[in-house]
């Protein structure tokens, strides 16, 4: 009797040692690869609220935007810039001064919105380019008619 139990007690020492090994064996091989995989690139897509088709010599249209990502990488930054391809106009996002087109901005909200001032008295077409640190862009094209201003009733 005393060996029957003599040889549970080392079968049982064996299983524990066997299972204390493994888990050793699992814990050192998950821990083998240095770096995690972290996805710092998330593609996006920009939505646009609509905006009137006509503007006249000095009106100002509000353009709203928002950026929609499919996921959300806190080191990741979007830029604009804008390129005024026909008629005359600045764009801005307040308080600050008009962009110089084709020259890169910050954007420091993934939700904005730009005001367009017409500077002409025939019809306008611009690009908006959001792009993001990792090198994707998207642009969208804005055109507007020109708005015939009605002179004053006399």
């Amino acid at each position: 009797m005393k060996k029957l139990i003599q040889r549970c007690k080392c079968s049982i020492c064996r299983l524990v040692l066997a299972v204390g090994v493994l888990i050793l064996i699992f814990t050192f091989y998950g821990c083998e690869k240095d770096n995690l995989d972290v996805q710092e690139v998330f593609p996006f897509d920009v939505k646009v609220m609509p905006v009137p088709k006509e503007i006249a010599n000095g009106e100002t249209v509000e353009i709203r935007f928002t950026i929609v990502s499919a996921g959300d990488y806190n080191g990741n930054t979007y830029y604009i810039r804008y390129f005024q391809n026909d008629g005359a106009g600045s764009l801005r996002q307040l308080p600050l001064k008009p962009y110089l087109p084709n020259d890169l901005y910050p954007l420091l909200e993934k939700e904005f919105r730009l005001y367009y001032l017409s500077k002409s008295i025939v019809s306008q077409n611009f690009d908006i380019w959001i792009s993001d640190s990792a090198g994707n862009e998207k642009q969208i094209n804005f055109q507007f008619k020109n708005k015939q201003q009605v002179p004053p009733f006399r």
